[in-house]
């Protein structure tokens, strides 16, 4: 027990601490409100406050609980909504109303739900960390399996089958140093310490998002990392919310980390109202979401990635794939930025601390695909919003988070002035995973990455064109560089550009993507031979076919509607 001697906004310093250890959680006066020991000199420690502390005076006391910030892993994560130190906000809402008061304390999972635990052991079984002691139904599409907790082994000598809440003793085990394990449905786990793993695997399977831009020219692999920095209005949200909806991800972790107010409230509205198109059931049933808004306390920002990782972490050991959305890392940054300065740390490049590369790399190595303890295999592919002040993507968050991701969806505001979303330029983003699914998707279709690759090198070319155009004008190209452009621009308007909102556009599956593709390139290379016979692009662009292709992605029965664009292609090119 200490006492507080100084205090700077939700920096607090308490003195009489010896004993205490590093990112120790501590209760700070009358109130309780939770913190973390982030610094120690002798007997004294500073402490960050996840709770607002007006009101606080020296000589309070400060209380250590000798335990690290952690949170329960069990049933129940699913469906919940929680703050940044996996509160149930709900809960709160119900015990403060609109309002959350300070000091206020829920534990993250419910001891009101009875799950029906049905054991996949018996007693004289012997288990090791990882293993499934047996399941419980979570959600309507989610089977949640109960895990012997890392760190413990022996011989299963009670179990228990039925219907129970959490806090009942299912399974007893005699470990090997012959102390007795009393387990639960589930367990807890600090939040800063990556779950361990047995090895971690090659990513060459993609997640796959439906949406264009993403998987065709800049693919992501399931367990791969990814950044979205673009400024602001340039649609960061609305495309994480896409990959949330749509990605092929069995659980999806939402993490709203440090987003104005407004934004995180339609997110909370909307994602309940959702239909999961793979099951027909609410988006929910296997979603987990993370509010810690602008207005929330500054300090708490920190604690929601790790708190949004470590779930994550717990379905991927489950043998699940896991997608997990940071939106924003910036907002994370900035509160970093502000504890340090409070810390009186020499700061780094623009005031952000010295460690900034060091917190992203801890955060982004977390992802990956993995044989887990019990020899499953399960993913966590962590895809993080970036918001460089002024769209600046020479800022130290954003160079530093380009440094450790393998795929850098760029979001460029031009784009977006002219309502091309999503706003990725083909130019400026990439994705290293590339010839690492290569393999995948030339199973779906043999040509999709020769088809992919002469698509990126045409928008390369109309870049080099448009320079040309500026000079002297587009009368004076040749008619095979008046195609290339005509041919990008059907490629930016009628494949790259996605429609959100759009009943059938909002998701394109592999082989649509491929077909929309083959049509584009078809009639590009049908009108490239009528070229030699001197034939004028001017009129080849203006037969009906061009805008079937254009409205190809609005199609519900698309392999039909290919067939006959590419045969409508021939007769109507004859015509010209």
């Amino acid at each position: 027990m200490g006492k507080i001697i100084k205090i700077a906004g939700p920096v607090i310093t308490a003195e009489g601490m010896r004993g205490t250890r590093m990112f120790d959680v501590v209760k700070v006066a009358k109130e309780e409100l939770i913190g973390e020991i982030i610094q120690l000199k002798g007997d004294t420690a500073t402490i960050q406050v996840y709770e607002d502390t007006t009101g606080l005076c020296p000589g309070e006391e400060v209380v250590s609980t000798g335990m690290p910030l952690s949170i329960e892993l069990g049933p129940g994560l699913l469906r919940s909504i929680y703050d940044g130190i996996a509160r149930p906000l709900p809960v709160l809402q119900e015990k403060s109303g609109d309002f959350i008061t300070r000091g206020l304390v829920a534990p993250s999972l419910s001891r009101e739900i009875d799950y029906d635990f049905k054991p996949k052991v018996k007693v004289g079984d012997l288990v090791q960390a990882g293993d499934v002691l047996g399941t419980v139904k979570e959600t309507q599409v989610i089977e949640h399996k109960i895990l012997v907790p890392p760190g413990i082994s022996g011989k299963i000598t009670k179990v228990e089958k039925g219907k129970y809440n959490i806090e009942k003793v299912i399974i007893e085990i005699q470990t090997d140093d012959k102390k007795k394990e009393k387990l639960k449905m589930y367990h807890r786990w600090p939040v800063r310490e990556p779950r361990p793993i047995k090895e971690k695997l090659d990513p060459t399977i993609p997640l796959l998002t439906g949406q264009r831009v993403f998987d065709t020219l800049f693919p992501l692999a399931k367990g791969g990392a990814a950044a979205i920095p673009g400024p602001f209005g340039a649609g960061k949200t609305v495309s994480q919310q896409q990959l949330a909806k749509w990605c092929d991800a069995s659980v999806i972790v939402y993490i709203g980390c440090g987003e104005r107010g407004n934004e995180m409230t339609e997110v909370l509205d909307e994602f309940p109202e959702l239909t999961d198109p793979k099951t027909g059931k609410p988006l929910m049933e296997r979603t987990t979401l993370i509010a810690n808004t602008s207005n929330m306390p500054v300090a708490a920002r920190e604690a929601s990635v790790y708190t949004g990782i470590t779930i994550a972490e717990y379905y991927r050991d489950q043998g699940y794939d896991v997608a997990l959305m940071a939106d924003s890392t910036s907002r994370w940054a900035e509160a970093m930025r502000e504890i340090s300065a409070r810390l009186e740390e020499m700061p780094g490049e623009e005031g952000y601390p010295a460690y900034l590369a060091t917190r992203l790399a801890q955060f982004y190595e977390r992802a990956g695909r993995v044989t887990n303890l019990n020899g499953t295999n399960g993913s966590v592919t962590a895809i993080g919003a970036v918001s460089p002040p002024g769209g600046d993507f020479s800022e130290p968050v954003t160079q530093n988070t380009l440094r450790i991701t393998k795929v850098f969806w760029a979001l460029d505001a031009s784009l977006a002035y002219k309502r091309h979303f999503p706003s990725i330029h083909w130019l400026t983003s990439y994705s290293l995973y590339a010839d690492k699914v290569k393999g995948f998707f030339d199973e779906v279709e043999k040509d999709f990455s020769s088809h992919r690759q002469r698509i990126m090198n045409m928008l390369q070319k109309e870049s080099e064109l448009n320079e040309i155009v500026q000079l002297v004008g587009p009368d004076a190209l040749p008619e095979e560089d008046k195609l290339i452009l005509d041919t990008t621009k059907s490629i930016r308007e009628d494949f790259l550009q996605q429609n959100a909102f759009h009943e059938v556009d909002t998701y394109c599956d592999t082989e649509k993507q491929f077909l929309m593709m083959d049509c584009i390139l078809a009639f590009h290379d049908s009108a490239h031979k009528r070229l030699e016979s001197g034939k004028k692009v001017a009129k080849m662009v203006t037969v009906p076919v061009k805008e079937r292709i254009a409205r190809m992605k609005y199609a519900e029965d698309y392999k039909k509607e290919a067939e006959q664009i590419k045969k409508d292609i021939e007769s109507q090119l004859k015509k010209v």
